[in-house]
């Protein structure tokens, strides 16, 4: 099944049904299937990117992202969409191992994809907001609108995308999926979202990240895929936007939920939604269930990592509802298996615990990544015997509910001692004044590490910096786990999609050999 059959289906059957919609600016499921088919074969005969190669998008969230998307599955290309707030070494990184054929972006990013394209031997780059004759509005025009023969002619082991990491955890990775991984993720995905033909997602996260989980799957089903602008997210303007587009479905990140907690209730207001997705990054069960009280039980989370396609355990709207009605102790818990997926909790040795027991989450799918993008070395020590380890750690209840405990990597060893980082932090996050945080292990010459919290405040509060501190203290936390040193700051550095950066925040302290 070729995502561009799945476009030309429905523009058969509901030619005039919203496909795509980005503020006032809309395309028809029978726009879409024209222009998808006039670009893969732009794609394919004027710029000669052969079947298997790779196209790169480089643009802010915007509705021709879709019609890239599906312009590459027509043509059997490889699809790389590309971040939007990176920095140049990252930028390198990625389109050195890429080495895309065709470069498309926008005129405020449009020095950076020159200079990639260069750095790449002067592959062409087409400037979706060029209206000259060279522009991509003039390359649709000049391009056949018949349906390439390749439509039919990819099969499922075809390579179909690179989802490119946040870097947090060093230089991005290119993780690959070929066509059946894509399609048999986005019937899951659609099922645990709950999509149809009426469904209007809108889409707040950098489109880079949203491929299986939300493009993809709404194509499948027929349903509209709508973009807004991630740059400067504010509660109140995105909340509007929900309420204008009649949205259904969307997902966010925590820092976003964060931000729509602390506004007005009645200014953020989103009737229309009947689906909010969240995850990405820990979150406080307090703060879940606020967000439950105040829209109901309408929240789905997930759980996974990117080589999986982020869909490994769900905490579903009926889990909310349970926590709503006294067993709050789920909103600890990141759900249970999705469809289609063995998730399991193993020792060192690779053998499974039982409940209660700790031990590192493996996921083993048929939607698994084939592999890091040209490194090998780096795959071979993640896919092991066909399994995706995480490197989390994590423990099962009796009922089939699995409990994060940490990634191995972001434990603090103090004095032979293992701290959690997300105890602490979701102690500060019970702070009348506190609405970010992020907690971790800084040099200690006397313990080895000793444990640090940076916090930024909600607007219009003040704290004192031991206040926190003293905070985790009277919530009975043992002194071990008490932060020694707490930092005030305006805002919480954010990686690409929106996680808060806490290694860009430690490597701070590290590098800066600060004693604490």
């Amino acid at each position: 099944m070729n995502l561009g059959v799945a476009i030309g289906r429905s523009a058969r059957r509901t030619p005039e049904a919203v496909a795509v919609f980005e503020g006032d600016r809309i395309r028809t499921y029978a726009e879409l299937d024209d222009r998808t088919s006039r670009l893969a074969n732009a794609i394919l005969d004027r710029f000669g990117v052969g079947r298997g190669e790779r196209v790169a998008l480089l643009v802010h969230n915007r509705l021709e992202v879709v019609e890239v998307l599906g312009g590459c599955a027509k043509a059997g290309v490889t699809y790389c969409g590309i971040n939007f707030r990176l920095g140049e070494e990252e930028y390198e990184s990625i389109f050195d191992n890429a080495t895309p054929k065709l470069i498309v972006t926008e005129a405020g990013l449009r020095e950076t994809a020159e200079r990639m394209a260069a750095r790449l031997g002067g592959v062409p780059v087409v400037d979706v907001d060029d209206e000259g004759p060279e522009g991509y509005e003039a390359t649709l025009a000049a391009a056949s609108p018949a349906p390439p023969a390749t439509l039919h002619e990819v099969r499922g082991e075809d390579p179909f995308c690179i989802v490119y990491t946040s870097g947090t955890t060093g230089r991005p990775k290119g993780v690959a999926f070929d066509l059946d991984a894509v399609m048999q993720h986005a019937t899951v995905a659609a099922l645990e979202y709950e999509l149809r033909a009426d469904s209007r997602w809108l889409m707040a996260i950098p489109h880079n990240s949203s491929v299986q989980i939300t493009m993809v799957p709404l194509l499948l089903m027929g349903g509209a895929i709508g973009f807004s602008d991630s740059r400067g997210f504010t509660a109140e303007a995105f909340t509007a936007e929900v309420r204008r587009q009649a949205a259904t479905h969307t997902f966010l990140v925590p820092t976003m939920l964060f931000r729509i907690l602390a506004a007005d209730a009645e200014a953020t207001a989103m009737p229309s939604l009947t689906t909010i997705g969240y995850g990405s990054s820990p979150i406080p069960p307090d703060r879940v269930l606020a967000l439950v009280e105040r829209y109901g039980p309408i929240f789905v989370q997930l759980y996974g990592m990117a080589e999986i396609a982020s869909i490994g355990t769900m905490l579903r709207k009926e889990d909310h509802a349970r926590a709503l009605a006294g067993e709050e102790r789920l909103l600890s818990s990141c759900g249970s298996p999705s469809f289609t997926i063995d998730v399991r909790v193993v020792d060192d040795e690779g053998r499974d615990v039982g409940p209660g027991e700790r031990g590192e989450i493996i996921f083993g799918s048929p939607y698994t990544m084939l592999g890091y993008h040209r490194d090998p070395e780096r795959t071979a020590e993640a896919l092991i015997d066909g399994w995706m380890h995480s490197g989390d750690i994590g423990e099962w209840d009796d009922e089939g509910f699995l409990f994060i405990v940490d990634r191995k990597k972001d434990l603090i060893i103090r004095g032979g001692f293992n701290i959690v980082p997300t105890e602490v932090e979701n102690v500060l996050y019970r702070h009348p004044a506190v609405i970010e945080a992020a907690v971790f292990g800084v040099p200690d010459p006397e313990w080895g590490e000793a444990v640090m919290a940076v916090v930024a405040l909600r607007d219009g509060h003040e704290a004192e910096v031991p206040g926190p501190v003293a905070w985790c203290r009277d919530d009975g936390l043992p002194s071990i786990k008490v932060p020694e040193r707490l930092e005030v700051v305006d805002v919480l550095p954010k990686n690409a999609v929106g996680k808060i950066a806490k290694k860009e925040l430690r490597d701070r302290v590290w590098a800066g050999g600060r004693k604490v």
